[in-house]
């Protein structure tokens, strides 16, 4: 049995998050976020302002209004790398522009999951391989997803999309333009989203509660507590009534700050997303979110088998079944339907020949009567 160390500094176990730290310092960070929500929303805007920079130029949403007949939700990648006292960040943003902007808006999330769980092959394809160094790696670590600021509650479309994406990536929900309501209004429609979210069994991110640090644990709390996050986004510096110089939006009543935390969650998402929980969600995607996904297409397939495609794969197999069956079924039934009409017509039609040769009898019978009549008339003007 080892004897027990009687150094005083021990054996230098307690330096490895200093080692830790700069491994990372030097490799930097690489971070993929997903935005998701309907045009207008600011999705734009809050890139721009959480990164203080202009990762992405406005849109232009009168060109896409003319596309709206495409129904196709688009994915936008745009790439930067950001760099804060020599500590660099490889960053990739993944736009999602039409998604929500049509009439019929059924499958528009198919693009969004799609891509998520392509980018998950796509890594397990690159593991797979002999030479594993320089490996592409677009796994989306967070997906902001917008709220329009309604007031009332979810929509059946913000339900279907968030229990998708909740179950593949880190979901972080927003109230997009929070502005638009009052203190009040705000307050209820949290407290509504929360409900449906834990009603409808959505998934989403909420920071780790088991870390030693008091602090720490209580600063997750808060951020937890915050969750659907209300969000002003604005790049442009207004002018304050007390003379300050702020980021956010003028009014006729003031100013709407987007830092001030009286005004809105923006500055706790850029700390969940950035300042205190950006390597817990890189983490998590890893040994989560991958790791699911990894493990269900090792159950399924064999090693180096490529990806069940959607048209192959037995569920949609069966729902193929039961569409043509259920067609199969309406055709007979329509057929059916075209018989008993065609039987009623001919009943009708044989109906109304019978009618039209009692009709030819009774003017034959007439005629007949017209004709004797007429004899008989004859004979006694010929008597006389």
């Amino acid at each position: 049995m080892a004897a027990p160390i009687s150094s005083v500094d021990g054996i230098g176990i307690a330096n490895l998050p200093n080692q830790k730290h700069k491994i990372v310092a030097k490799r930097g960070a690489h971070f993929t976020m997903m935005v998701v929500g309907e045009s207008g929303l600011g999705k734009t805007t809050l890139i721009n302002t959480l990164f203080s920079t202009e990762l992405s130029p406005p849109k232009n949403y009168n060109r896409r209004h003319h596309k709206q007949l495409d129904k196709l939700t688009e994915v936008d990648i745009i790439k930067a790398e950001l760099e804060e006292k020599q500590f660099k960040v490889k960053l990739t943003v993944i736009d999602t522009p039409g998604f929500g902007d049509y009439v019929n808006n059924r499958d528009s999330w198919s693009p969004i999951v799609e891509f998520i769980d392509d980018q998950h092959e796509a890594y397990m394809r690159q593991e797979q391989q002999p030479e594993r160094r320089e490996k592409i790696d677009l796994r989306v670590h967070a997906c902001v997803y917008f709220i329009r600021a309604t007031g009332h509650t979810l929509k059946p479309l913000d339900i279907e999309i968030m229990k998708r994406l909740g179950t593949r990536v880190n979901l972080i929900p927003v109230i997009a333009k929070a502005d638009t309501l009052t203190q009040n209004d705000l307050f209820l429609f949290k407290q509504r989203i929360r409900e449906v979210i834990a009603a409808q069994g959505i998934r989403i991110y909420t920071p780790p509660l088991d870390n030693d640090d008091a602090q720490s644990v209580e600063h997750a709390r808060i951020l937890t507590d915050a969750i659907p996050f209300s969000i002003i986004g604005s790049t442009e510096d207004v002018k304050t009534l007390d003379g300050r110089i702020v980021k956010g939006r003028e009014y006729l009543w003031g100013v709407a700050e987007v830092e001030n935390e009286n005004h809105c969650d923006f500055k706790k998402l850029r700390s969940l997303l950035i300042r205190t929980h950006m390597l817990d969600l890189i983490s998590t995607t890893e040994e989560l979110h991958y790791e699911n996904y990894r493990q269900q297409q090792m159950e399924t397939r064999k090693f180096g088998e490529p990806k069940v495609k959607k048209l192959d794969n037995p569920k949609f197999k069966e729902e193929e079944e039961q569409l043509r069956k259920r067609f199969t079924e309406q055709v007979k039934a329509e057929e059916a339907r075209f018989r008993q009409w065609e039987q009623h017509l001919i009943a009708e039609r044989d109906r109304l020949n019978k009618d039209l040769e009692m009709a030819h009898s009774a003017i034959k019978q007439l005629e007949a009567e017209l004709d004797n009549l007429q004899v008989g008339y004859g004979r006694s003007t010929g008597r006389r």
